[in-house]
């Protein structure tokens, strides 16, 4: 039998992100017996799956963290591993900070094709985020095929020209749609388990990190729990910025309301507990959360700053960040009083056989990391 192709996937990290979250779901469900997965990260701390790639026959390898003042030891770095690795069909680089250095050495060292894939459509405030756009600034160059999880993470990474070009190519953030089906009995189980029986639960999930926008988000529970006495507010997710928000919403007078709940895995059956989303980041890619929760059948308010490909149903409202927070209360409580209630158990059909199910989704993938052919992914 013939061994499977090695593609590998460049990283940050292997913990739980959304970037991560969705690689992984590919993962799960590709043909491991044609296709393998390896993964590079810039850490060398174990990541949240990385037990379960090991698992599945995957492996890790580690870079050196890009901290700029260690420019030529990165390059150097990356160098040196494509020099003994360069058994991988492709390279795919999720990480576009730093991929116009190392998506080249990959070349170098004799890899056929490398894909920069961009997964947000912003970059971190400051000094950060300046040398980010600086890095990226002739990424197009640097690489064989251009991937974004939308049109507005293609025009950031890549620019406006290759977007009008249609030299990127579109590819939606994909959830297992199954997995997210209503489900009454889920829904009871995680309420009870919380205390959330008689309760109205908002919910959100994401990294706490500037993108998030946390800090508004508890602003606008602050105004909504003033008129609607029973909801809860329920966090999925950890990060750099989980202890001032836990600061905040005492500050705030809700820290009662909020559940802080961690990351968790499997997220699906949390989202069955939800009543209603609520999503003011400031700026993303392609939010899977979003996706997921439309699978769950939840009415979700989001901030207009997000692709509006990511509406692949009825169930999603744009607002505007230019509101404020009482106004964004109002927004969200008229939302889920117009609601469609017409979602019935097990019923997200709308999604089903489209590029937003990795069921779907994966099938050309297949056909494109055996082939090369990148028009099967347009």
């Amino acid at each position: 039998m013939e061994k499977p192709i090695r593609i590998l996937h460049v990283l940050g990290s292997t913990n739980l992100g959304g970037a991560e979250s969705r690689i992984m779901d590919l993962y799960r469900h590709i043909d491991r017996d044609k296709i393998q997965f390896d993964f590079l990260v810039h850490s060398t701390k174990e990541g949240f799956f990385e037990p379960e790639i090991k698992q599945m026959g995957g492996n890790i390898y580690y870079l050196p963290s890009f901290r700029v003042y260690n420019y030529f030891k990165y390059k150097k770095a990356c160098r040196d591993f494509f020099a003994e690795h360069n058994e991988f069909a492709m390279a795919q680089g999720h990480m576009t900070s730093t991929a116009s250095i190392y998506l080249p050495q990959a070349k170098r060292a004799g890899i056929p094709i490398t894909i920069a894939h961009a997964r947000s459509a912003g970059v971190d405030a400051g000094i950060k985020g300046f040398i980010t756009k600086l890095l990226r600034k002739n990424l197009y160059r640097k690489c064989d095929y251009m991937f974004a999880c939308s049109d507005l993470a293609a025009r950031a990474v890549f620019g406006n020209k290759r977007f009008e070009e249609g030299k990127t190519v579109f590819i939606p953030n994909a959830v297992d749609i199954n997995e997210f089906a209503p489900n009454d009995s889920v829904r009871a189980q995680i309420r009870k388990e919380y205390g959330l029986e008689n309760k109205f639960v908002i919910g959100h999930v994401g990294r706490f990190h500037y993108a998030k926008n946390h800090e508004f988000l508890l602003e606008i529970f602050t105004e909504l729990i003033k008129q609607k006495e029973n909801a809860v507010l329920f966090l999925l997710g950890d990060g750099p910025r989980r202890a001032e928000m836990e600061a905040k919403a005492k500050e705030l007078g809700i820290a009662d309301a909020v559940i802080f709940a961690g990351n968790k895995n499997p997220v699906a059956p949390f989202y069955q507990a939800f009543d209603a989303f609520l999503f003011p980041s400031r700026f993303e890619g392609m939010p899977g959360t979003v996706v997921e929760a439309q699978a769950a059948g939840l009415p979700c308010l989001i901030s207009d700053s997000i692709t509006k490909q990511v509406k692949a149903t009825e169930l999603v409202e744009f607002f505007s960040l230019q509101e404020n927070c009482k106004t964004w209360a109002m927004k969200f409580l008229r939302m889920i009083e117009e609601a469609d209630s017409s979602i019935t158990e097990g019923d997200n059909s709308a999604l089903l056989n489209t590029f937003y199910d990795v069921n779907y989704q994966v099938k050309c993938y297949e056909q494109f990391y055996l082939t090369g052919d990148v028009e099967i992914m347009r």
